[in-house]
């Protein structure tokens, strides 16, 4: 049954096209709302042991105040996908900057590490619709051709939040009259002001449809299959065995729930995974490369700061300034990468060299231990932060490039969701790992050492400072060591992107912001008004192709 014709909003109906000056204006609220959502996570990653320390927190615990806010924003970022195809862009922007502010006040005041973890999982819930409906109205405003040039601000922006989030972070806690809440805080004032501008500069057509249904069945069983099955992946082999009855009842468990996801999702009307979207080869393949580059790219650099101040002994300020690396790695190569593609047209071979240099990087800091030279550690990062600069936003304009524009919310979402994905069981599955081997090299030191363990257990040993001098150098060099370990499981991850970008599909990038068709109906014509920013004059006739003028 086909869905009902769009309507143009009453309120929207006489809204002008924006011009060039408009779009830039739009495009900076949009990249500042953008900044703030980087800057939530890169602003607590040098920070994070810190605050798990004071809060008297576990390694398992660490893991999941990241994954929380990923897994969250996993879930609900197809469901901003889907209302953006819906329902008014710019207030959905705007509400998923205020769910994002009341997040970040309410992990500010945490008292105890779970209560921080539930409140970046509700913070996760605005950053899933930053991190969908930034790319969505962006999208909405310029065509795929011209939209790589726009993917290098993107990245710069992104690479400014990622470089300046550790070293702000730093700063903030070894800042005694600040301390680490205010690495919450920060960002609220910044994403006011993003909220203020956007209200003011954006201006987009509202396209209405009747009898809508969001397919929250099909969102609720996705969270919850991946939910139980990181769950049981951050306490097997630690609470329970791996054979036992809670393995099979967890494991056993997210399988049906998954499937189940999947029959919701094939008979729903309006699924947040559109299966007849992600089907398509370039779709398929971009996101199972999303999927990877996730993995390795969020599992790897969340566990770095950590490195570089249990493993290796710097400041909160050392560690943010040692990773730039990473960050200027991803600003270089996405601005450059980006332009490129706006001139050539072709964005294979960018994407295939972006997942190649990443495999190259990781493979690198898989052979670091706490002895490391820093110079050795620091072209590795600047490897991994290229890889993604060239491939994690083009992934997502390869996507949009082959997609109509009433789909471009929704595909753009998908690719953002198993990124998302990749990222949160990346993040769960690299952190137990690196649990389980800095427990056990602990107790293989400490006894061949004959030093007794401080009360406390492995809680203890993210508060480096209150541990003897005799311990704190067995749990540096179990953390140094364990690091590189878990970057090899990245490198043979991100091997999967390769794979999937070399099986992409050729293509150059379109000129129109909508796909060329002459037999168009009038409602995808009306969806086209949606993106007439990028014309002066746009044509609803369903004979005639959108055209600059």
């Amino acid at each position: 049954m086909s869905a009902p014709a769009p309507t143009i909003d009453d309120a929207a109906e006489g809204a002008a096209p924006m011009n060039h000056r408009q779009t830039l204006e739009a495009l900076s609220g949009l990249l500042l709302v953008l900044f703030v959502a980087m800057l939530s996570s890169t602003v607590v990653s040098t920070a994070l042991p810190k605050i798990i320390g004071s809060l008297n927190g576990s390694q398992t615990q660490y893991t999941w105040v990241v994954t929380a806010t990923l897994l969250t924003a996993t879930a609900t970022t197809p469901i901003w996908g889907k209302l953006a195809d819906l329902f008014n862009k710019k207030l959905l922007i705007q509400l998923s900057i205020v769910i994002f502010v009341l997040g970040s006040v309410i992990a500010g005041f945490s008292q105890s590490a779970g209560q921080l973890i539930a409140a970046r999982a509700f913070q996760g819930i605005g950053v899933g619709g930053l991190q969908a409906l930034v790319q969505v109205a962006i999208a909405a405003m310029i065509p795929p051709r011209e939209r790589g040039r726009y993917n290098g601000y993107l990245g710069g922006v992104m690479a400014l939040a990622t470089v300046g989030g550790p070293l702000l972070g730093g700063l903030i806690v070894d800042t005694s009259w600040l301390g680490w809440r205010w690495c919450f805080f920060i960002g609220v004032p910044v994403a006011i002001v993003a909220l203020i501008l956007l209200q003011l500069t954006l201006h987009l057509a509202t396209i209405r449809r009747e009898n809508v249904k969001i397919d929250y069945a099909g969102a609720f069983l996705i969270a919850a299959g991946v939910s139980v099955l990181l769950v049981w992946i951050s306490f097997v082999d630690d609470s329970f065995a791996w054979l036992s009855w809670q393995t099979f009842a967890m494991v056993g468990g997210s399988i049906v729930l998954l499937a189940l996801a999947v029959w919701v999702e094939s008979r729903a009307a309006e699924p947040v995974v559109p299966l007849d979207i992600i089907r398509e080869r370039t779709t398929a393949l971009s996101i199972i490369a999303s999927l990877a580059v996730g993995m390795a790219m969020f599992g790897g650099a969340v566990f770095l700061g950590q490195y570089f101040q249990i493993g290796r002994g710097y400041s909160p300020t050392e560690a943010g300034l040692l990773t730039i690396p990473l960050m200027a790695g991803v600003l270089v190569t996405s601005i450059v990468s980006g332009r490129m593609i706006t001139v050539s047209g072709k964005i294979k071979p960018y994407i295939i060299a972006g997942t190649v240099v990443l495999v190259a990087g990781f493979g690198m800091l898989s052979t670091i231990d706490h002895e490391t030279p820093l110079w050795f550690v620091g072209i590795g990062m600047f490897l991994v932060g290229s890889g993604v600069g060239m491939s994690m936003q083009n992934l997502v304009l390869a996507v949009q490039n082959t997609v109509a524009l009433k789909d471009i919310g929704a595909a753009s979402a998908s690719v953002a969701f198993f990124r998302s994905l990749g990222g949160t069981i990346g993040v769960s599955v690299l952190g137990a790992v690196l649990a389980r081997r800095v427990t056990d090299q602990i107790t293989h030191d400490l006894a061949a050492s004959g030093v007794s363990a401080p009360a406390g257990g492995g809680a203890s040993t993210l508060n480096i400072s209150a541990l003897p001098e005799s311990f704190q150098h067995i749990v540096r060099a179990a953390y140094g060591d364990a690091t590189g370990h878990i970057f090899l499981i990245s490198a043979i991850i991100a091997v999967v992107g390769v794979i999937a970008a070399v099986l992409l599909k050729p293509s150059t990038l379109r000129t129109s912001v909508d796909l060329p068709d002459a037999g168009r109906s009038i409602a995808v014509a009306a969806d086209a008004i949606d993106g007439a920013p990028a014309f002066d004059e746009v044509s609803i006739d369903p004979g005639e192709k959108p055209t600059r003028r």
